[in-house]
């Protein structure tokens, strides 16, 4: 068995982090938003931190409960998230704007709502 608070510790880190991913996102009505103005390449910058920090937390709860928890909620794709972490550490200078625009628009909800779902399950005894 794994330590259930260190890892509702680190899904609460997660949530705020990604819900504040979520907030920064609502600055571009489109992917020139974030391109064309110094203020979007900060939001942009600031952006791909954070997703750097959530996929590094979400390889942190696989190392800690054995890669159990995630696989029991395949709604999202996890590996992605953490694989987006990988490619913006090692690949900074070739981010697409386009992607990280495409992850804010149509992504990061899904996960924040499993990332909920996850929390409640652990606190109501459900896992």
């Amino acid at each position: 068995m794994y330590d259930i608070q260190l890892v509702l510790d680190i899904l609460t880190q997660i949530i705020e982090v990604a819900e504040e991913v979520k907030n920064k996102c609502k600055y571009a009505k489109c992917v020139e938003d974030f391109c064309d103005t110094e203020v979007g390449q900060e939001k942009l910058d600031s952006i791909c931190i954070k997703l750097i920090a959530i996929g590094e937390s979400l390889k942190n709860i696989d190392k800690i409960t054995d890669k159990t928890l995630l696989s029991m909620y395949p709604q999202v794709d996890w590996k992605k998230i953490k694989g987006i972490r990988d490619f913006i550490s090692h690949h900074y200078f070739d981010i697409d704007a386009e992607i990280i625009y495409s992850i804010c628009n149509k992504h990061i909800n899904g996960a924040i709502e499993a990332l909920y779902l996850i929390k409640e399950d652990i606190n109501d005894k459900k896992i």
